[in-house]
């Protein structure tokens, strides 16, 4: 069984051949990349700025990753600022109903990555458990909510930093997603029904499709958002995108989600019932166009045509209204 630079165990229908390939010529991207990024990082800061933005864009070198991270999503500004804060919440008063709601995941958390398994020393569950713990008992309000494991677990496995994947994780849904894990999950479905009017506007057969099936975009793209991709898109891919999400934010989403969409247009025009369409929706996150991450970036940013934050704000408003106002 062959098994990734995380961790995690190839399937059996892997395509050697295909990863091998694209892999040698990324590894020369990487590596220019690489000395790039070491060149801007000499100064010790990681300052937003245009061309930081680009440098985000086109990928951060896995070495360099965390810190980056911790920079742009000001995930390292509140670490710094609360010292000893996530402890303290580790040793708050017990929860118990919190404490076994996140254990109920942990083992379904990866089990074909082997340093998530409990044989393995140091077993990471610990490590995702106490992450999820301290979230928690942070933000009372969400507690713990099933799709934060697995956004989690890539933390720590990039980060190998339990306090460090607290606060990236506290950026991530205390400000770069919106309301997305509360109990009521309002701005996930917001993002959900916002995706579909994008597509009515910028791919409207797609839309059409949709609406004459009466598919409802919860069923074909809830993982995209509730999982930021972890588990749908490959490991590389998804990473790059994250890079993206916390220098830029939530729209990211959109853009990978229309850039997917776009390119199998065709192909999703085929189905003919529910079923199907959830199938082909399944289907489009696999295979050599995803693999190949670093054009699958560079598309994710032509593709979709513009896509600005204002757009974005602005169709969450009408969107929520109309949730809201259906109960």
């Amino acid at each position: 069984m062959q098994i990734d630079p995380y961790g995690f165990e190839r399937p059996e229908d892997f395509d050697d051949a295909a990863y091998e390939k694209f892999f040698s010529s990324y590894l020369v991207t990487l590596t220019r990349r690489a000395i790039k990024w070491s060149r801007l990082l000499q100064g010790g800061s990681v300052p937003r700025s245009r061309t930081v933005k680009r440098y985000v864009r086109k990928g951060v070198p896995l070495e360099h990753r965390a810190r980056v991270w911790m920079a742009l999503s000001g995930a390292q500004a509140q670490m710094d600022q609360n010292p000893g804060y996530y402890h303290r919440l580790l040793q708050g008063d017990r929860n118990p109903r919190l404490e076994d709601a996140i254990r109920t995941d942990l083992n379904r958390t990866f089990p074909d990555n082997v340093k998530f398994r409990k044989t393995t020393e140091p077993c990471l569950q610990k490590t995702l458990y106490n992450v999820l713990l301290a979230y928690g008992h942070h933000n009372q309000g969400v507690g713990y909510c099933q799709g934060m494991n697995f956004i989690a677990g890539y933390l720590i496995l990039i980060t190998n930093n339990e306090e460090e994947s607290f606060w990236l994780l506290d950026a991530l849904v205390g400000r770069i997603l919106p309301d997305y894990y509360s109990p009521a999950m309002l701005g996930l479905k917001t993002d959900q029904e916002v995706l579909g009017e994008l597509v009515r506007a910028k791919l409207p057969a797609v839309g059409a499709l949709m609406e004459r099936l009466g598919v409802l975009w919860t069923l074909v793209v809830s993982r995209w958002f509730i999982c930021l991709f972890v588990d749908v898109l490959p490991v590389e891919t998804v990473l790059r995108i994250w890079d993206c999400l916390f220098n830029e934010g939530s729209k990211i989403i959109f853009r990978v989600a229309l850039t997917l969409i776009k390119q199998h247009q065709e192909f999703i025009l085929e189905a003919t019932s529910i079923p199907d369409i959830c199938d082909k929706f399944k289907q489009i996150t696999k295979g050599s166009f995803v693999m190949e991450c670093h054009t699958f970036m560079q598309k994710i940013f032509s593709e979709p045509g513009s896509l600005s934050m204002a757009t974005v704000a602005k169709l969450r408003e009408s969107c929520r209204a109309r949730l809201l106002a259906q109960g």
